[in-house]
């Protein structure tokens, strides 16, 4: 079987990622690549991790076949109605948290978890976080508005957690922000970023 491209890769480790990743991984995943790249040799200690790409994201959408479900959700939203709002996104959470990871993405999730057991101890705690390609731009910022989940342990909980992160794609507040900035609901994809955990008491 054939390397995929870049572009077309489900997982990519920080230390394969750069500033110049954002369309890929989103600007949070982006910067900590960065930041792992440039400081891991000079000594500075930064937990490993990979990014779930968001070209996983829309794979995911479309082998659930639940892309156009999700337009039609959305075909009558109102964000000025608060209830209208509340409804259409949940539906649309629904519809994500519904779905069946397709095998060959969820292989390699857990194969890449395994990857951090070895590093760091089986059933590892690592940080789930939402990394979206449009985090910030000049005349919009969606950082904070996906979900981020800690402690998660284990290829089960790593599953959920990381499809709750897609799903929050459309949490009411991302909604209702898209649609006042203009922006299509499927210009934007979101990454997930799987590093391990962080013992606040020992810095480390």
């Amino acid at each position: 079987m054939s390397t995929p491209s870049r572009s077309k890769r489900f997982i990519l480790w920080f230390r394969e990622l750069g500033i110049r990743d954002v369309p890929l991984v989103g600007g949070k995943n982006a910067s900590l690549g960065e930041m792992y790249q440039k400081l891991v040799g000079k000594g500075v200690s930064i937990p490993n991790g990979f990014a779930i790409t968001a070209h996983a994201y829309f794979y995911l959408l479309e082998k659930a076949g639940i892309r156009d479900d999700i337009k039609r959700v959305l075909k009558d939203l109102n964000t000025h109605d608060i209830r209208n709002l509340q409804a259409h996104g949940k539906k649309v959470r629904e519809l994500i948290m519904s779905t069946t990871f397709p095998k060959d993405l969820e292989n390699l999730i857990v194969e890449n978890y395994r990857k951090l057991e070895k590093q760091y101890g089986k059933g590892v705690d690592v940080a789930v976080r939402s990394s979206a390609t449009a985090e910030d731009l000049p005349d919009a910022s969606f950082a904070g508005q996906q979900e981020t989940y800690l402690n998660i342990r284990g290829p089960k909980a790593l599953l959920e957690a990381c499809k709750k992160c897609f799903a929050s794609l459309f949490t009411d507040r991302a909604v209702s922000y898209r649609v006042d900035k203009h922006f299509d609901h499927f210009s934007i994809g979101l990454s997930i970023g799987v590093q391990k955990m962080v013992r606040s008491d020992k810095g480390a």
